[in-house]
């Protein structure tokens, strides 16, 4: 795309539209789901350029753990490093551009080039260089190690989620999401991953974006999800909505999960009375879906595989680190259910994106704030980058 090109496409009609009031916006037009050029101009402006999810750190629970990842074509290399802090790297050799670590393992030493056996500490530092000087010379006065270290992608943990910032333009992950942090702020407590049975994939034939704008609204409940909406009814719910950051919806009625012989999982410790009814969902614009519960909560990555293939990654943590096995089986296919129920509709309406009729949509001026605002954050990340070169 030429930067005439890219001009014409951020000051179109279309985009601009989704910037009206509510009442009188359209949504995201369809080479925003179909495109696949466009999704290569969205990886920059929307996941390249901010803080963005990438995994979460209970997957690398131990010194020495690694785990490669591919984010959005490119290699990444997450790793637990020797004082057990967690760094992310782009997961290659300084020599060649050789991929470093092919499967999830723990690393005992050093990370090893398969290649030339380059030689990184988990710090990321180059530590040998065998050969390089020649046969049994293992140095050379242009190789200068200090300068050959893995390349670290900026990250940073909240609620055990792994935001990274590849561009490193992008304000702390403090300053961006100071009052998403303040909103949650009882929250801040140790919680614990339940383990194998307290995590799940869904892989849904959808653009990410149709799985962020369902989770954001609560207008579907009664058709998509009957169960649920039989004790956390549509109007029970309320909009939450920070522009240019997160939206999503709360409930004001939360009924804590029983097993059939009374036992509960424990409640997070000094919570504010306002969670013992309430429960809150929200988006981490672009791509993190949090819950927060009283007694859980939960995290889903959405990783975009391509632009009509999204997966994802749902961990659930609890505030003892010893709560029943049964009840987290169970609380776990009760989520796992609730995502599945929605595979359908966001599916649909990637389909329904082939329409060349289809104008982008229309907002409900009542139940879908949240959704608009997502629209919107797509929109402006996508105007306010013109130096974008894909």
């Amino acid at each position: 795309m030429s930067e005439s090109e890219w001009e014409a496409f951020t000051l179109s009609d279309r985009l601009q539209s989704i910037l009206a009031p509510l009442a009188q916006a359209n949504g995201l037009a369809n080479e925003h789901y179909t495109d696949i050029q466009v999704h290569d101009i969205e990886k920059k402006a929307l996941f390249f350029d901010t803080w963005a999810g990438l995994s979460v750190g209970s997957e690398i629970p131990e010194i020495g753990d690694a785990k490669p990842v591919n984010f959005l074509g490119m290699p990444l290399l997450i790793i637990r490093d020797k004082v057990g802090e967690v760094r992310v790297f782009q997961n290659i050799c300084r020599h060649r551009g050789m991929i470093l670590v092919s499967k999830a393992q723990r690393i005992e030493g050093a990370i090893r080039c398969p290649y030339h056996s380059w030689c990184y500490s988990t710090e990321g530092r180059l530590i040998t260089t065998p050969h390089v000087g020649g046969p049994g010379r293992n140095t050379h006065s242009e190789i200068d190690k200090t300068t050959l270290g893995l390349i670290e992608v900026r990250s940073h943990i909240w609620r055990d989620v792994i935001f990274i910032n590849i561009s490193g333009k992008s304000p702390p992950f403090e300053t961006v999401h100071k009052h998403l942090i303040q909103r949650w702020k009882d929250f801040d407590q140790p919680m614990y991953q339940g383990g194998e049975n307290s995590k799940f994939t869904i892989n849904v034939k959808c653009n990410w974006k149709l799985a962020v704008e369902n989770y954001c609204e609560s207008y579907h409940l009664p058709w998509v999800h009957p169960g649920l909406n039989a004790y956390s009814r549509l109007e029970d719910h309320y909009h939450i909505q920070e522009t240019g950051l997160y939206s999503g919806q709360g409930t004001n009625f939360y009924r804590q999960f029983e097993g059939t012989d009374g036992y509960k999982f424990p409640s997070f410790k000094k919570l504010d009375k306002k969670w013992g009814d309430s429960a809150e969902y929200i988006t981490v614009f672009p791509n993190v879906l949090m819950a927060c519960q009283k007694d859980h909560a939960w995290s889903a990555v959405l990783n975009p595989i391509s632009h009509e293939l999204t997966t994802e990654d749902i961990n659930i943590y609890y505030a003892s680190p010893t709560t029943n096995k049964e009840m987290r089986e169970v609380n776990k296919e009760q989520w796992e259910g609730i995502f599945i129920e929605d595979i359908s509709v966001v599916e649909g309406m990637q389909l329904g994106r082939k329409c060349t009729g289809f104008d982008g949509g229309r907002f409900s001026p009542a139940m879908d704030g949240p959704t608009h605002l997502f629209h919107s954050w797509v929109a402006n990340k996508l105007i306010n980058n013109k130096d974008l070169n894909p």
